[in-house]
């Protein structure tokens, strides 16, 4: 599927975040991604503060498969605007099968979702050691319908799985950047998802209150 959208011409001007510093121990950055609209005012942020990160694309949780190849499409295309170095892991929708095994019933931000976000965040802690960076944070956090502290639940344990990386926990949440990441993906219009992503998620009964 081709995108042909564009940044918007304030990009990069309106970062609400004032200050931005990598952990002491950092020598660069990777960045798990979700998906191009999860990615918009975090990676704004990082790049304004003269971050220049590694992306990384690993989610092989996300159903059917030309669901994976709309979102995989449309990040590309954001990356190559911003001109970043991206990477796209493998799509092995079995091992992610495997890795939530006995959990399908679960509700939304139960423990198929921490199985599910630890199984890809050690993905990305894995590719962060094979490329030579030891520090990796994810644009799952950026999104209201995740719950943070499990998401850094499991980037801990991506972090305690894979020896001499960093799980960076910042919150891409405060200090404006929600209303931004809200104002860019309006501006540009992006692939309007309905569901997580996974094929439990997209019975929203299931969804925690």
């Amino acid at each position: 599927m081709e995108f042909d959208f564009l940044l918007p011409e304030d990009f990069g001007k309106k970062c609400p975040l004032e200050e931005l510093v990598l952990p002491e121990s950092a020598n660069g950055l990777v960045v798990h991604c979700c998906c191009a609209p999860c990615s918009t005012s975090m990676v704004e942020a990082i790049i304004t503060h003269d971050i220049k990160p590694v992306m990384f694309f690993y989610n092989p949780n996300i159903f059917p498969k030309e669901e994976y190849e709309k979102r995989r499409d449309e990040w590309v295309h954001l990356c190559k605007l911003l001109k970043l170095e991206y990477h796209i892991g493998d799509y092995d929708y079995q091992k992610y099968l495997d890795s939530i095994r006995g959990l399908e019933n679960e509700p939304e931000r139960g423990n198929r979702c921490l199985k599910c976000f630890t199984h890809r965040l050690t993905a990305a802690a894995l590719f962060s050691k094979e490329i030579g960076i030891n520090t990796f944070t994810t644009t799952l956090c950026t999104s209201r319908w995740k719950s943070k502290k499990q998401v850094d639940e499991a980037g801990f344990s991506a972090q305690n799985a894979v020896e001499g990386i960093n799980y960076w926990d910042q919150d891409w949440r405060k200090q404006g950047l929600v209303t931004r990441r809200y104002e860019i993906v309006k501006e540009i219009s992006f692939y309007n998802q309905q569901y997580c992503g996974c094929e439990f998620s997209q019975d929203k009964s299931r969804y925690q209150k």
